[in-house]
């Protein structure tokens, strides 16, 4: 059975391979040598069709010009199809976007800007970075995020910024979001509902020069010392926001500057009792408990001793 070949122009879900135009004809029944003037008009045709789908026409409300697909500031409830397949820098920033399908960027493997801040994203689907291979640059910023799961940034190995900032929803990163971003060089964390951030997020990032995490309700407590020891030793330049990243808890550190909390800040996270604390603690106990039996059992004679002497003072007077 002989399967219908896909319009010229269309875009696949699954991937983005065009059918030949030789495909094509040779489907078609043989009519005889065609008239050279309908020769000439089909080869433009074709023609037109292929230039037409190397390269589609830009999209409604968008400005196309040298590989930039500028959609901004246009009121989009939604993303724009069928985008230029050749697009470099793609700006969906200040619009009122709420999802990203699934697959929207399968076809765009030349990306390397993508800005989306500025919408009402409450989350990414998964695998949408999965054919980006190139994209370096990623603006989330001034959106709805509320975590950031494992999978996220799958495979977009070459990412050198992302800016998540400003999104005070986001409440969680997953300790593998930024797994396998070797030249991530910049991330922006700031201005979030952070109290929590785990070491294992960002011990993978080699390459991490600038992070900026001001801005977040942090919880300084046993749980931050070893992000904060790391920072200390390895993160030399991500202080350019330390003034503004301060502890919302617990109350005795309330207010502190993250990055001035030490090693001294966090004793009481490393005691620990040893068996003569232990006993110590057993044998106060068992003195307690044998004073209260003693104290209760002079309290009751005592009791008994008043209760007869008043009772012997009532016998006399009558």
């Amino acid at each position: 059975m002989n399967t219908a070949p896909a319009p010229v122009g269309s875009l696949q879900q699954g991937g983005c391979q065009l059918p030949k135009m030789g495909d094509t004809w040779s489907q078609l029944p043989w009519p005889g040598p065609p008239h050279p003037a309908v020769l000439l008009v089909s080869l433009l045709l074709a023609a037109g069709a292929m230039r037409s789908d190397a390269g589609a026409s830009c999209p409604v409300l968008c400005t196309c010009r040298n590989q930039v697909v500028d959609c901004s500031s246009q009121r989009l409830f939604s993303v724009p199809p069928d985008l230029p397949m050749d697009t470099r820098n793609l700006s969906l920033a200040h619009n009122r976007i709420t999802a990203v399908p699934p697959g929207y960027l399968t076809c765009y493997m030349e990306l390397r800007v993508l800005d989306l801040r500025n919408n009402s994203l409450v989350e990414l689907p998964p695998g949408l970075f999965l054919h980006t291979k190139r994209l370096a640059h990623l603006d989330l910023s001034y959106n709805n995020l509320s975590h950031v799961p494992a999978d996220m940034f799958q495979e977009a190995h070459g990412l050198v910024h992302i800016d998540l900032s400003h999104n005070p929803w986001l409440r969680r990163v997953h300790p593998q979001a930024f797994q396998g971003l070797v030249q991530l060089r910049d991330l922006d964390l700031s201005y979030g509902g952070l109290a929590f951030l785990s070491l294992e997020a960002l011990e993978g990032l080699p390459g991490l020069v600038t992070l900026q995490i001001g801005g977040n309700p942090w919880v300084c407590g046993c749980t931050m010392e070893p992000l904060l020891k790391w920072l200390r030793n390895r993160i030399q330049r991500c202080t350019a926001d330390s003034q503004l990243a301060e502890c919302r808890g617990p109350p005795e550190v309330e207010g502190a500057p993250l990055f001035s909390l030490t090693e001294e800040s966090f004793k009481a996270c490393h005691l620990t009792l040893t068996l003569d604390d232990y006993l110590f603690i057993a044998f106060v106990g068992f003195v307690v408990s044998i004073a209260s039996v003693v104290t209760n059992f002079l309290l009751g004679i005592t009791a008994n001793c008043c209760h007869r002497w008043s009772k012997a003072s009532e016998e006399e007077e009558i």
